[in-house]
């Protein structure tokens, strides 16, 4: 239904009018009684071989919702309902902040990916809280947190130190963009942080990073974000000139993605864990991504042109791949 019907609608919209319509339909079914229960009734897969323990946290499933998509976590219950086994909110910064001019995020279909300057704009740290304050304890929430644009290089610091402080019980991991210092000692409960990095660093200073890491308090990579490439887009070049900058996700950069996993996970031994983000359109790309060296993989843009039927698909072919494994493998005492 989403890829006949749904999505001729979504994408004849705005994209940014289409995410909100989107994300304003999922809180009015979660207002519904019964409405969160219709969806996971409908997409959520449960199956013991989909489980995965990391970063001492239990996830019902690897496939998670990358951030941007629900960056004040107005929706995160719906979406954990559409099958995720975790979301991750954000980008967050601590005050308000409205982002770019519009319009700022594009769609190139012809490459199925999308272009984005939006500028991180979000309704701030304390916005965030309001929804986060009443989740479910089983549902698994990241945080990707950042500084406000207007800060200056002497208070970055500070602006981190106060979206850790005050978002530490209310997400269950971090995620950041530049690298830091373990400024959230002295909370009570463990949350690990997670160093975020772009596909566009040579492969050298990815060397670097991977090694760097085992020295530092982070506690594992999240690879990758966008990248500001355009080489090799069916797209005309007179289209990517009108659009100008932004950081591309989508089909374009699934290889670069998987060969940065593989890489850092070659490197490190499997030192610490990777969660794989970047062009997953389908299973096929998540199993790729997994078999690189992925302990989680993320969705984005591959979830808006594929729709809420893609987790659960990814999640069927995960088990059958399991089951196939299970029955090639010799019975115990053989």
């Amino acid at each position: 239904m989403y890829r006949k019907l749904i999505k001729p609608i979504l994408f004849a919209m705005n994209i940014e009018r289409a995410h909100s319509t989107v994300l304003f339909l999922l809180r009015m079914i979660g207002k519904i009684p019964g409405g969160r229960a219709l969806l996971r009734a409908i997409y959520r897969t449960e199956h013991p071989s989909l489980e995965r323990e990391v970063f001492g946290l239990r996830f019902p499933n690897p496939i998670g919702l990358a951030a941007g998509f629900d960056r004040n976590g107005e929706a995160f219950r719906e979406l954990s309902a559409l099958g995720f086994g975790f979301v991750e909110i954000g980008t967050v910064t601590p005050q308000p902040q409205a982002g770019n001019p519009r319009p700022r995020i594009f769609r190139l279909p012809a490459d199925r990916a999308i272009i984005n300057r939006s500028g991180l704009n979000n309704k701030g740290l304390y916005k965030a809280i309001a929804q986060l304050r009443h989740r479910h304890d089983r549902l698994i929430i990241g945080g990707n947190i950042g500084k406000n644009t207007l800060t200056q290089p002497s208070q970055v610091a500070a602006d981190y130190l106060k979206m850790f402080r005050n978002l530490y019980q209310y997400v269950d991991y971090f995620s950041i963009n530049a690298c830091c210092d373990n400024c959230a000692d002295g909370q009570n409960q463990y949350r690990p942080i997670l160093l975020k990095i772009s596909p566009d660093l040579p492969d050298p200073l990815i060397d670097e990073v991977t090694d760097l890491m085992l020295s530092t308090p982070l506690d594992g990579i999240v690879a990758v974000n966008g990248t500001f490439s355009r080489k090799g887009l069916e797209t005309d070049e007179e289209t990517l000139d009108e659009i100008g900058s932004g950081r591309l996700s989508g089909a374009p950069l699934t290889q670069r993605a998987i060969e940065v996993v593989r890489r850092i996970h070659r490197r490190s031994h499997g030192a610490y864990p990777i969660i794989g983000v970047g062009g997953l359109m389908n299973a096929r790309d998540v199993k790729a991504m997994l078999a690189a060296g992925a302990s989680l993989v993320q969705l984005y843009t591959g979830y808006i042109y594929e729709g809420p039927s893609l987790v659960k698909e990814i999640c069927r072919a995960l088990i059958d791949d399991a089951a196939s494994e299970a029955s090639a493998s010799p019975a115990p005492g053989k």
